[in-house]
């Protein structure tokens, strides 16, 4: 199974759950900035217990690996859990939504985005991917993060609400983090033109 015939099929499971979910991570980044490679698909969920039986079900063994337990305990505790396509390898990344106001904001403004040959899948906003990719820097620092941020900026700069990016990131103590990054981002040449995505 190719990665998009298993986005394909993750993205007809989770409306036919009626789960709220949307795009993160590299996918996020390349619906808004600059296209890269990417091993996995990673997507932010809205799930509840009583959806943990029917997404395994969804997914079934031999062909798919998933573990109801760690399904509910992400359920539970908020975290991550994953499903891998056992003959490819290719790999979806769950994140249950956070119980914080941003984490419902950010599902509250992501926008439907056409990935090719009519996949239309709802996708995190660019600033909450921004917010998102600041977060992972902090935590390990990774250049690939920055080079996205980067990407985002220069090619949706004009689709940016740097309003909202600046006051979320202070909320999300992600300030600081959100300055420096911006001081080693290189400035786009006088006269520049971005385009919108």
């Amino acid at each position: 199974m190719s990665q998009r015939d298993l986005l394909a099929r993750l993205v007809e499971v989770l409306q036919a759950l009626g789960v709220r979910f949307m795009l993160v991570g590299s996918y996020g980044s390349t619906a808004w900035g600059e296209a890269r490679f990417t091993q996995d698909i990673d997507v932010v969920v809205d799930l509840t217990q009583d959806d943990v039986l029917p997404l395994v079900r969804a997914f079934p063994a031999p062909e798919f690996y998933i573990s109801p337990d760690a399904v509910q305990d992400a359920v539970r505790r908020r975290g991550q859990f994953n499903v891998i396509h056992a003959t490819s390898g290719n790999k979806v990344d769950f994140i249950v939504v956070r119980g914080d106001v941003w984490g419902h904001t950010q599902l509250a403004r992501r926008r439907d985005v056409d990935l090719g040959g009519g996949l239309l899948v709802p996708v995190a906003a660019p600033e909450d991917v921004i917010l998102g990719k600041l977060e992972y820097y902090r935590e390990g620092g990774s250049e690939k993060h920055l080079r996205d941020i980067a990407g985002i900026l220069r090619v949706s700069a004009r689709a940016i609400d740097h309003e909202y990016l600046a006051r979320w990131a202070q909320q999300l103590g992600l300030g600081e983090v959100w300055q420096a990054v911006l001081s080693k981002l290189p400035k786009p040449p006088a006269g520049g033109d971005s385009n919108d995505p």
